[in-house]
C-alpha cells in the first residue's frame, strides 16, 4: 500500500526566506571591544576625568612654555621695596619675602617639579619593567635572584635614599640628580606588580601558541606577555609621578633638594613659611599648586585603574 504525498503547502506556513538569511547572517558588533576602547568608553563618562586631564594639562603647558603664563623672570627684578608686598599691576599673587612675584615663581616652577616627575617616572620604568617581566616569565633561579636584589632596594625607603644620596652628591645637584636618587630605589614596588601580572598573563592559551608555533620565549616574553601586563604599569607610573612631585617638594623643603638658583615649589614654601604671619598668601600660592598638581595625577591614575578594570566597572 503506497503512502499519500504531504502537500508542503499544507504542513509548512508560508515564509520569506530573505528573512531566514537575515537572522542567520553573523553579525559582528556595532563597536570595536578590547580592554582600552573599553576603559576610554568608561572614562569618558566621568566628569572628573576631564577635571584632571585639563589640570594635569594646564601644568604641562605651563612646565613646557612659562612664558605663555608670565612674562616676570622668576629670579631677577626681585625688589626689597616690594617685601611681602599684596597684589599688584602685573603682579596678582603678590611678591615672596625678597620682593620676587610669587606669580612668576609659581609658574616656573612647574617646570622642575613636572620634569623631576616625569624623569622619575622614566627611571622607574627602565629599571622595574625589566626586572619584573624577566622574573616573572622565566622563573627558577632567574626569578630568585632578581626578587632578592629588589628586595634589598624595597627595604630601603625610596626617601630616606635619595636625602642620603643628595648629601653625598651636593655638588651636583640638579634635576636629573634627583630624579636618579628618587626612581633609583622607587622601581622596586614596580617590578613586584608586573612580575605578579606577568605570572598570570604567561600561562594563556596565546602564549602556549607562540611557544607552539616555534617563537623564542624571549621573542614571546616581549611580543605577546609584556604588552598584555602593563595595564598595573601604566597606573602604577601615573600615581608616582605624583609621590616624585611630592618627594622633590620635600627634599627641596628640606634644604637637600635643588639648589637655590632652580625654581622649586618645596624651596619657595620652605622660604615662606617665616612670614605666615605676616605674609600668608607667600606660603599659600606654592602649596595650592603643588597640591592640586599632585592631587590631579593621583586621581587620574585612580581613574585609569577602575576603568581598566572590569569588575571595578561593573560594580558602578
Amino acid at each position: 500500500m503506497s503512502k499519500p504525498k504531504l502537500d508542503p503547502d499544507h504542513y509548512v506556513a508560508p515564509f520569506d526566506e530573505s528573512q531566514i538569511a537575515e537572522i542567520d547572517t553573523v553579525r559582528l558588533g556595532a563597536h570595536k571591544s578590547n580592554i582600552w576602547l573599553d576603559a576610554w568608553r568608561d572614562l569618558r563618562r566621568r566628569p572628573l576625568f576631564y577635571v584632571a586631564i585639563l589640570i594635569v594639562a594646564v601644568f604641562v603647558i605651563m612646565a613646557l612654555f612659562p612664558t605663555w603664563f608670565t612674562q616676570v623672570a622668576p629670579n631677577n627684578g626681585c625688589e626689597l621695596s616690594n617685601s611681602n608686598g599684596g597684589p599688584a599691576a602685573g603682579h596678582p599673587l603678590g611678591f615672596t619675602r625678597q620682593g620676587c612675584d610669587v606669580y612668576a615663581r609659581v609658574a616656573w616652577g612647574a617646570r622642575t617639579s613636572i620634569s623631576v616627575g616625569l624623569l622619575t617616572v622614566a627611571v622607574t620604568a627602565v629599571l622595574g619593567i625589566p626586572m619584573g617581566a624577566i622574573a616573572g616569565f622565566y622563573g627558577g633561579w632567574v626569578d630568585s635572584l632578581l626578587s632578592r636584589i629588589g628586595d634589598i632596594f624595597f627595604s630601603v625607603p625610596y626617601f630616606l635614599a635619595a636625602i642620603v644620596v643628595m648629601t653625598v652628591f651636593r655638588d651636583y645637584r640638579n634635576v636629573l640628580t634627583l630624579a636618579v636618587a628618587i626612581g633609583g630605589f622607587a622601581w622596586a614596588s614596580l617590578a613586584r606588580i608586573l612580575r605578579a601580572e606577568v605570572l598570570q598573563v604567561k600561562n594563556q592559551d596565546y602564549v602556549m601558541a607562540s611557544a607552539a608555533v616555534g617563537r623564542s620565549r624571549f621573542s614571546t616574553l616581549i611580543r605577546h606577555v609584556l604588552p598584555n601586563s602593563l595595564t598595573p604599569v601604566i597606573v602604577s607610573l601615573t600615581i608616582s609621578l605624583g609621590a616624585a612631585i611630592v618627594a622633590e617638594a620635600t627634599l627641596s623643603f628640606l634644604g637637600i633638594g635643588l639648589p637655590a638658583g632652580v625654581m622649586s615649589w618645596g624651596r619657595d614654601i620652605s622660604e615662606a613659611q617665616t612670614t605666615i604671619r605676616t605674609s600668608p598668601m607667600a606660603l599659600m600660592w606654592p602649596s595650592l599648586a603643588l597640591t592640586v598638581t599632585v592631587l590631579a595625577f593621583i586621581v587620574l591614575g585612580e581613574l585609569i585603574r577602575d576603568a581598566l578594570d572590569p569588575k571595578a566597572r561593573a560594580r558602578r
